[in-house]
């Protein structure tokens, strides 16, 4: 998706995205960390983004690539807004009734009428073969 006659690319992201640059050949990935940082455009390279908490709304965050001529010339720009959405499994845990969110005994189980922890009732037989 790189321009013509583009040889290197820098990225800047809203605070609330994370980046790496994964390049051929090498084991660990480089975060991307505030603008000023150019990479070789190598076929093989990869960015990765992700967040690590849910948006306030729709499309706050933002990843932008910049794309560069030899010398370092400007040419273009490409951009993604992104929205973070939450998700999170809530259960009865003490079986009362209630789904709470944080409840204490979402991390563990106990079996008997006392008991607490979901309870997971999975399907694993062939009904279409």
């Amino acid at each position: 998706a790189a321009p013509a006659g583009a040889v290197a690319f820098g990225v800047k992201h809203t605070e609330g995205v994370s980046v790496d640059v994964l390049l051929r050949g090498r084991a660990e990935p480089e975060a991307v960390c505030g603008a000023g940082a150019r990479w070789p455009l190598d076929e093989g390279t990869v960015l990765r983004f992700s967040m690590s908490r849910a948006s306030s709304e729709v499309n706050d965050n933002k990843v932008t690539v910049s794309f560069y001529a030899e010398g370092g010339k400007p040419i273009n720009q490409a951009g993604v807004f992104l929205t973070g959405v939450g998700i999170s499994l809530d259960v009865d845990a003490d079986r009362d009734g209630v789904v709470e969110k944080n409840s204490p005994n979402k991390a563990s189980w106990a079996w008997g009428p006392e008991g607490h922890g979901a309870i997971l009732l999975v399907s694993c037989d062939k009904e279409f073969p």
